[in-house]
């Protein structure tokens, strides 16, 4: 699976002009499930994500994860992650999992997520979203597992 992750003080997806999901201090979780993916890394990167030192401790350094911060996780499906822009102008997305895996991997991310203690909201899944953020750092991490 491919993630990538931006440290936040707030974010929010819209769908239709609706807010469907926010969170406040933590990560926006931008989240693709690639060809050959399955639950095990799902599970992995999920644990990876929440234990990941990234936030800073009282002398500034990023020391400390999303669990010892009690962040949350707002996670957005983002197919386009595994675009390959290795020929011509238009990128390809054959190395993303099929539409029903990738709903199937994306759930069970979120689950992972949840289990894990952290707060998790979420976008729609194959939706058109916007997605607002306000970046704290900026700190942005990509993520193969």
């Amino acid at each position: 699976m491919r993630a990538l992750i931006q440290r936040v003080t707030k974010a929010a997806v819209h769908v239709d002009g609706a807010e469907i999901g926010a969170i406040g201090q933590g990560l926006l979780i931008l989240i693709c499930a690639m060809e050959g993916d399955d639950a095990a890394k799902s599970k992995a990167l999920a644990a990876k994500i929440s234990k990941l030192r990234i936030f800073t401790d009282d002398a500034g350094k990023m020391n400390k994860s999303l669990v010892d911060i009690g962040g949350a996780a707002l996670v957005v499906s983002q197919f386009t992650l595994a675009a390959d822009t290795s020929r011509g102008n238009r990128p390809g997305f054959s190395a993303a999992a099929k539409p029903d895996i990738g709903r199937a991997l994306y759930e069970h991310f979120i689950e992972d997520m949840s289990a894990l203690g952290v707060p998790t909201a979420t976008g729609s899944f194959g939706a058109d979203m916007a997605v607002s953020l306000t970046n704290d750092g900026p700190v942005t991490i990509w993520l193969d597992v």
